[in-house]
């Protein structure tokens, strides 16, 4: 149903739906249970909840642009901001806030994007069961329900994380390199994100597990625990995703360093073999008169001269490399990798271990 102001009042045993503000006001007057939906901001919206007596400020809240993830306890409700996912890419993360008003009779939800109330809205419409227990035990299943949603996620980072390992060590120091020094950059900045809304939400759901707040009883306390173990361990898992990309820039640029210098080891080594050759030229390439020097060179009119002055540089080029080898300078052909050997057993580059992810209860 589209609706601005959606409400599920259970009348007995089952679930009656209404939209106006004076039938919800009066089921929830009259104690029975309500579980009421805000799209967007209306009139109507402002007015029930104005005479439901939120706060001005929770209202703000509500209305307002994503607020990090908070809990504020109220004479008559206790107002909690939780975040869920949307989705997640390597260069962005939708994180998706959801209201939640917990009232004695009443349950009051904000779910901008139908993150997790549509699921939940299908499931009273089959059994009022979760409503008849009451608004705390809604609320555990909204709460539930967007950390569940971060499963999916964490899985889908860790099969990327996978693929950047791999490609960190075919591409880094190549033409194609960049695009990996990208990738790596929008991980971290990913992760980042999701750190610092995961350290609120965490605070915020022990707060909710220790039963400090009167609007939910000792009976629910164990389903809360339950919430803020899961999500817990999700953050553990996220902070290790952390250490790996961090690890998986190490390893680009130390792979990158490694290759960098074996273009520089070749230039080198070529220029050292090509100097003497260039200075035994130069000395033969001098303009001098051998009829009007005193100190003439006799290579010059010898018949046999240019002959030997290739081979002297053939032999100072054959010398200046058995020179190189005998130092382990340069690699012979039985040492150097075959290619046939994976990527990630490139010499001298070890790839980032990844840390084994703990399955959730």
């Amino acid at each position: 149903m589209d609706a601005l102001v959606l409400a599920r009042i259970l009348e007995g045993k089952s679930i009656v739906v209404s939209t106006e503000g004076a039938d919800i006001l009066a089921a929830i007057k009259a104690g029975k249970n309500v579980w009421v939906e805000l799209e967007r901001k209306t009139t109507e919206a402002d007015e029930l909840l104005t005479k439901l007596e939120i706060h001005p400020l929770t209202i703000e809240d509500i209305w307002g642009p994503s607020s990090a993830p908070k809990i504020d306890d109220f004479p008559n409700y206790l107002y909690v901001i939780i975040h869920g996912v949307g989705s997640a890419q390597k260069s962005r993360l939708d994180l998706v806030e959801v209201d939640i008003l917990i009232g004695p009779n009443w349950l009051i939800t904000h779910d901008r994007d139908g993150l997790v109330a549509d699921d939940i809205g299908t499931e009273l419409d089959h059994s009022p069961r979760l409503l008849q227990k009451g608004a705390p035990w809604l609320a555990h299943a909204v709460l539930d329900r967007a950390v569940d949603r971060y499963l999916p996620i964490i899985d889908q980072l860790d099969s990327e994380i996978d693929k950047l390992e791999n490609d960190v060590i075919e591409k880094a120091g190549t033409s194609r390199g960049k695009g990996v020094l990208t990738t790596i950059l929008e991980f971290k900045r990913v992760l980042q994100k999701l750190r610092r809304t995961s350290i609120h939400q965490r605070e915020m759901l022990l707060k909710l597990s220790r039963g400090e707040y009167e609007e939910i009883p000792p009976e629910a306390l164990p389903f809360y625990r339950d919430v803020y173990d899961h999500f817990l361990r999700i953050q553990d898992i996220s902070e290790s995703y952390r250490d790996l990309v961090t690890s998986c820039l190490d390893a680009y640029l130390s792979v990158q360093s490694n290759r960098m210098n074996e273009v520089m080891k070749t230039l080198t080594l070529m220029s050292t073999v090509m100097l003497p050759l260039t200075f035994i030229a130069g000395i033969y390439g001098m303009n001098f008169d051998p009829e009007v020097s005193p100190l003439n060179m006799p290579e010059l009119k010898w018949f046999f001269g240019y002959p030997f002055a290739i081979g002297l540089m053939l032999a100072v080029a054959i010398g200046i490399m058995w020179f190189f080898r005998s130092k382990g300078w340069i690699l012979h052909g039985s040492d150097v990798p075959s290619r046939g050997r994976p990527p990630t057993e490139e010499p001298g580059i070890q790839p980032p271990r990844k840390k084994k992810k703990r399955a959730l209860d």
